[in-house]
Order: C-alpha cells, then structure tokens, then sequence
C-alpha cells in the first residue's frame, strides 16, 4: 500500500504532526531524559524529591503544542530530542518551579535511586557544591557526551548566561567523580520502601480531629445563631470543650527543638547533621532542653566560639542531637544549620559552638561530647557501621575496634595530630547503605567537630592531576605517619587536612628517596594553609620546608615548588629542589653561584652549594614561572 500523504493545508491534522513526533521521542528517551533532569537538578533536597521533580521536568517537556524553532542538534542529533532535552534543562534551571498540579505523586512510600558506589557518592558531592547552570553543563558534557562548544549552544539556548564560567565549573568536577557509572542517578531505576507508618498514622489522625472539630464548631456556631436569633441572647463560648489542635509538625513547646525520624539518613542525598535524629537518655527532658536552648538564645560569659564563629542566637529553630549524660556531665547537642551548640549543664557547664555548614557524610562522621584531659568521647554519625581507633605514628599497627552503642564511643585517647607524639585517630566506616567500603580517618584536633583527613598519591605524568581520596591505604598511612606533625594548621575550626605527594626524588649518592608532600589545612570558614615538606629516608625524618595561608596545593592552585638542605650519609651537603607535576625547569640562585636546567623528573639537586640566601623558581610547562611558599 502506498504511504498516504498528508495534506499541509489541513490545520488539525497539519498541527498535530509535530505533537506525535515528539511524543513518541520523549518515550524512547524518557529513560535518558530523566537522568539527565536527574542530574541537573540541585542536591540539596533529599532523593525521592529529586526523583519525582525529574519525572515531573520531563512529563512536563511535552505541551498541548508543539512549536519547535531553531533548537540546538549536536552532529546527526535527532532535533526532536534536541528540542525536548532544552526543555527540560530550561525546566531545571528555574529557580523557583512553579506548583505543580499534574507532577507525579506518591501516598505512603519513599523513592530513592541506587547506591552507587564510592565514586557515585564523591560525585555527589562534588554536584552538591554546583550551581544550576554548572550541574547543567556537567550534565550535558558526561551524561549527553556533548562536546564542549555543543554543550556551550546547548546551554545559550536554555538561558545560561555566563556559559564559559558554567563549563569551567562543570570541567572542576575530579576525574575520579566524572568516571563514576551514574548507576546512583538512574532515576527510572528506583527503589521502594515505606515511609514512617507511625508517623503517618499520627497526621491522618490529626487531620481527621481538625475536620471533626472544624465540623463541630461550625454546628455550635449554627445553633448558637439559631438560638441568638430566637432567644436575643448572645452566644456563649464554652470553655469546657476540647481545644484545637495544633497543626502537623508544629512545636508543642517552645523550648522543644526539631527532631527528625532515626531513617532519615537511609532516605536521603543530604547526608550531614540536618540526618542525625535525636539521642540520649535525655531527650525528653524539657526542662533540660529549655536551659539548653536558653543558653543559646541569650549568649553570655560561659558562651565558647571556635574561631570564625558567630555567637548570635540560632538562625533557625534548632535541631536536637542529643541530650544525656557523658560521664557524669549532662550535655545536650544542638545543631541550626550552620552551627554546632554543645551545652554543658550546671555551674561549671557553659556553651560551644562550632561552625559545621556544608558538612558531608565524613565531616558530619562525628562530634567530641564530652573532653576531659586528653580523653574524649565521641558521638557517630547514624550511617557509621564500624568504628576503630588507630595510632597516627604506627601505621602498621591493626586498628583497635571501638564499641559505639546508639553512636556514643567509650572514653578514647585524644591528642592533637600535630603535636608530634602520636596521636589517635578514629577509623569510621559508612554503612553500605550510604556507600560500600567506604572507610575515612578523623583526627581531634581540640574542637567539637574532628577534622577529615585525606591522601594525594604521587602524579601519573600520563594522567591528569589526581583527586584527594580517603587517607586508609597503606601509602597514606605512610605518609601521614611521617609528615602529619608538620601540617599548616592543627587547632579546632579546621575542617579537613589534605596530604599532596606532589614528587619523588632519588637522592644522591644511592642514599634512597625522598617523597615531597604538600599538607594543606581547610577551615569551615573557607581559609586555608598549606606547608611543604620533603619526608627523607626514615632515621632521617620529615622536614618542613615552607608554608603560609592563601589556597596553595588546593584544586584552585595545583602548581607548587619546594626546597631544603640535606646532609648525605658521607657527610656531602647537597640542595634538594622539587616541583610539581606541570613543573619543567627549576632555577636556583646562592650567593655566589646558580643553577638553571630543564629537569623531567621534576627534581634537581645542587652538590656543595654555599649557604646563605637562596632563590628558587619553577618554570611551568607553559611557560609561567611560581615560586615556593613562604
């Protein structure tokens, strides 16, 4: 039979054309359209919203009419697809989506995608910290595989604005995260599981007693009329009756914190300390929650702030953490989203606060309750499985098991990382259901909130530049074991520690290897330092060869050059200079002499050079030249 034609001038059949068309490609890419939306959507609310506002953005890409215009098709793209992927992504990058009465709607169960594995959880993370249009591009470039000038069309088209600072900040996403399987984004890929049946037993309940009440009233107020209308007597108020309640969720008292339900952090993206349900043998003492939150409200003398803390009252109403008692003290955790608040009850108590704003699922791994002299007790994150201690200076000594019954460790030794004399790590591992063997180290270094420690392998020349990684292999270990009492900064406010090995050099005379690293201290105010150290043979020790604050050795930053004096073991005195990987050329100027050679292992080292003032530069493989840290 012979395809039949379809007239043009015919403006019913003419019209709808385009509508079947797009239909029927929006359902043979629904699956990959969702991801994407999936993707692009922000992650800071938990994943079965993300879930249903996906869906919702690509159900919604199809309108009643379809009137496709010059819409960006990247190579023999299908520009049926094109047109509907720009509108998704243009559904995504609105800040404020309005309501939707058709979007998709679930009664009585929680969606959430796969768990993925640990490069799924860093990448979400790393999105986590993305703006829309940045998410956006990062959607395009690694999800839709467009080239980067394709993505730029795509994004031109969408409403992006600063293009090139979005694909800048999408291309800042590591390696390692950019080549996760995105198994954890399948939002076609869902898994089901009930939401609280108690909790929603208690609302259904409430609701149907306020429509009996409203019911209720509106009958007295009926009759009251009828009889005010017969009688000339006013209606009365009766007093005797029950009281309205209170609306769902609403806080019964005031000095009652927030609480969440103890899966949260099962159901959820955002894991941090907004996920920590309430615990302690005291978490319905009211009054000792009233003096807690007092304590806050109204600061005064006993009120303690780690540096770059505010000591204002909450910003929002806070949530409870716990309240019990810790060795004889009565403590009450309370967290408002920027800020930590230990209270300490009694005369000898007083407040803490910390600042623990965009926290993860290592940052928020722990807190210190309770500290007395070099001891301290730690309360866990819900989603740690495992917990063990470790010594810093043995690393190859097996880590110690660590009970921690409803999150609340034992009394553990403590000691500040970088007081050289070996201190004790927590050794933490997540639960499978955040992330499988995912384990991270934490180190107390005096505050309430340990700070993360991480590990940078040496460079590959082959590769790109290498993304931080859990500081628990035996390499990282190594070096943290040699180098950690050298690190920039070691007291409470720091937020994560990051050990670089940015070159090895063979040293002179066959006296083995040195191992140069870069230790870079970030703070939860965003400040941050960082220090070289070349780590010697080990009878010779590690030694701090430079540092100062600014964003050296950091993602922003990745160029770095460090020098130091070395005595062989035959009494020869030489000058080791090393660069990092982008480094070509070292140039080192005494008082009397110089040294100027390309150097392809990125080190160099000057027999014999008289001591005095010296110079060291780094020339770049594109041609800009860095000087060490001071």
């Amino acid at each position: 039979m012979a395809e039949r034609t379809v007239d043009s001038a015919a403006p019913a059949r003419g019209a709808a054309r385009p509508v079947v068309q797009a239909e029927a490609a929006l359902v043979r890419h629904y699956r990959r359209l969702v991801r994407l939306a999936y993707v692009a959507l922000p992650a800071d609310r938990d994943r079965h919203s993300r879930v249903l506002a996906a869906h919702t953005a690509v159900q919604r890409a199809l309108p009643s009419r379809w009137t496709r215009r010059s819409d960006p098709a990247a190579g023999g793209e299908d520009p049926v697809y094109a047109a509907l992927r720009l509108r998704v992504l243009r559904d995504g990058l609105r800040p404020r989506p309005a309501r939707r009465l058709l979007a998709p709607r679930v009664w009585g169960l929680r969606l959430f995608t796969p768990h993925g594995g640990e490069q799924d959880a860093a990448l979400e993370q790393a999105l986590a910290a993305l703006d829309a249009p940045a998410r956006a591009a990062f959607a395009l470039r690694v999800v839709e595989g467009l080239t980067a000038p394709e993505a730029a069309e795509v994004l031109r088209h969408a409403g992006v604005e600063q293009v090139e600072r979005a694909l800048d900040a999408a291309a800042g996403v590591g390696a390692a995260e950019a080549e996760a399987d995105l198994s954890a984004f399948d939002a076609c890929a869902v898994r089901v599981q009930p939401t609280d049946l108690l909790t929603r037993r208690r609302k259904l309940t409430a609701v149907l007693l306020i429509g009996v009440l409203g019911l209720t009233t509106s009958a007295a107020l009926l009759s009251g009329t009828a009889t005010s209308t017969g009688t000339g007597t006013a209606p009365v108020a009766s007093t005797t009756g029950p009281a309205p309640a209170p609306p769902v969720g609403a806080a019964a008292d005031p000095a009652r914190p927030v609480r969440v339900p103890a899966d949260l952090w099962q159901h959820t993206a955002r894991l941090d300390f907004t996920a920590w349900p309430a615990r302690g043998d005291r978490r319905e003492d009211a009054a000792l929650l009233g003096r807690a939150m007092t304590a806050w409200e109204r600061p005064g003398p006993q009120t303690r702030a780690e540096p770059g803390t505010d000591t204002a009252p909450p910003i929002a109403p806070p949530r409870l953490l716990y309240a019990g008692t810790v060795d004889g003290a009565v403590v009450v955790l309370l967290y408002d989203g920027q800020r930590l608040a230990r209270y300490t009850d009694g005369r000898d108590g007083g407040l803490d606060l910390a600042r623990a704003d965009d926290s993860d699922v290592t940052t928020a791994g722990a807190v210190v309750l309770h500290r007395r002299g070099t001891s301290v007790r730690y309360l866990l994150a819900p989603w740690v499985e495992a917990a063990e201690t470790r010594r810093i200076d043995r690393p190859d000594t097996p880590a110690q098991p660590l009970d921690h019954p409803d999150g609340l460790t034992p009394a553990t030794p403590g000691g500040v990382l970088t007081d050289c004399r070996g201190a004790t790590v927590l050794q933490l591992r997540s639960s499978p259901v955040v992330a499988e063997k995912h384990a991270f180290l934490l180190a107390d270094l005096g505050g309430l909130v340990p700070a993360h420690l991480t590990y940078t392998p040496p460079p590959d020349r082959n590769q790109p530049a290498r993304s931080p990684r859990e500081a628990t292999g035996p390499d990282a270990l190594q070096a943290w074991a040699r180098a950690g009492c050298t690190a920039p900064d070691g007291t409470p406010g720091v937020k994560q520690l990051n050990l670089w090995a940015f070159a090895v050099q063979p040293l002179p005379q066959n006296a083995g290897s040195a191992s140069w690293v870069c230790l870079r201290a970030d703070r939860w105010t965003g400040e941050g330092s960082a220090a070289t150290a070349v780590l010697l043979p080990a009878a010779q020790g590690a030694q701090r060869t430079g540092g100062g604050p600014g964003r050296s050795c950091s993602r922003f930053e990745q160029d770095t050059v460090g020098w130091a004096w070395w005595r062989s073991p035959q009494g020869t005195e030489f000058l080791l200079v090393a660069g990092s990987r982008r480094v070509t050329r070292l140039t080192v100027k005494g008082p009397d002499w110089s040294a100027d050679r390309p150097v392809p292992d990125h080190t160099l080292a000057v027999e014999r050079p008289a001591r005095g003032n010296v110079q060291v530069e780094g020339v770049l493989d594109g041609g800009t030249r860095i000087g060490p840290q001071h």
